[in-house]
């Protein structure tokens, strides 16, 4: 099991990263909260957590341990694989996604592309307390890239997650419009973006 790596940052895309460890690089998937305070060329500590199915090894990385348990905790609700609990990640950081739990908000969860009302009422069921209580706010990502900047990577992204880019490049413009004028950076963009997806199902 890889737990964790300390490494170089060798390139940050929409949705993944890869860090090199000794001359090796391992790409890893993560949110955009951790993408956000990864840096080319700067050095970099992940907690990870390796998913391995029969035809493949996926490395997910994670900048505190409560994102990773976060994500771990997720898994073990009937019908959420990894990539699902990345995606409720990137949605709803670890505080909100408590907060939601804990009003047993199913409108906030269901917002979550893939995560229907079964699947919310799963997680309000099966989760429960497992992630304690919601301690104040959420932190905010770095908003360095503008919103115009960010906009080909968080469409990226979105495609990769595997939305039709017209309707990916849709709920992008409905972010901007939303965001009222305001720069967003590339994980509020892509938060705000997955929010509008999800509530359109």
């Amino acid at each position: 099991m890889i737990a964790s790596l300390r490494g170089t940052v060798e390139a940050v895309n929409p949705s993944s990263a890869v860090i090199n460890v000794g001359g090796v690089g391992f790409a890893v998937l993560a949110t955009p909260d951790t993408l956000a305070q990864l840096h080319t060329g700067r050095e970099v500590s992940l907690f990870t957590s390796l998913v391995v199915k029969e035809d493949s090894l996926t490395l997910f990385g994670f900048v505190d341990v409560d994102e990773k348990s976060t994500f771990e905790i997720l898994q073990t609700v009937s019908g959420i694989g990894a990539r699902t609990a990345l995606t409720i990640l990137s949605v709803l950081p670890p505080n909100d996604l408590r907060a939601a739990l804990a009003r047993k908000d199913e409108a906030a969860l269901t917002r979550v592309p893939g995560i229907g009302k079964k699947g919310a009422q799963r997680m309000i069921l099966e989760i429960g307390t497992k992630l304690g209580p919601a301690v104040g706010e959420a932190a905010l990502a770095s908003a360095e890239p503008t919103a115009t900047a960010a906009d080909p990577d968080v469409l990226a992204a979105l495609v990769n997650l595997g939305w039709q880019e017209r309707i990916a490049a849709s709920a992008l413009t409905k972010a901007h419009e939303q965001a009222d004028g305001h720069a967003l950076s590339v994980p509020e963009l892509l938060r705000s973006s997955l929010r509008i997806l999800g509530a359109q199902r």
